[in-house]
């Protein structure tokens, strides 16, 4: 699944120990486009921990996310872990790429105009 958004916070990173070893995480808030402005926490672990430190509050980014729930004494919690993040370019113009024309000054063109004893072949 993905979502589009923008960086609202980037929280600080969470270690802990458990009985699989050592374990790091680090949350960022992300705040989806629309009339509410809906906001969802994503959930870095391991070695996508060095993702989330790139990114900055207003980055507008692509997040590919699994959603997974799980139980505890008899609660369920939800939590929306990121698989792969890209940072989403800003538009590129219309003209970009496309060089500057040099137009010569108005009134010093080098345009010929007609004069009107020159006859013309078209039919209009």
């Amino acid at each position: 699944m993905e979502i589009e958004g923008t960086i609202h916070r980037v929280l600080p990173v969470v270690k802990g120990q458990s009985a699989r070893g050592e374990w790091q995480k680090q949350e960022v808030v992300l705040e989806q486009p629309g009339d509410y402005n809906r906001k969802v926490c994503l959930s870095f672990w391991g070695d996508r921990v060095m993702d989330a430190a790139k990114l900055r509050e207003g980055d507008k980014v692509t997040a590919s996310v699994n959603l997974e729930s799980r139980e505890y004494n008899g609660r369920w919690f939800t939590e929306v872990r990121v698989w792969r993040i890209q940072q989403q370019q800003p538009p590129v113009p219309a003209d970009a790429g496309v060089p500057p024309v040099d137009l010569p000054p108005v009134g010093m063109g080098s345009f010929e105009s007609s004069s009107a004893d020159e006859t013309d072949d078209l039919p209009f």
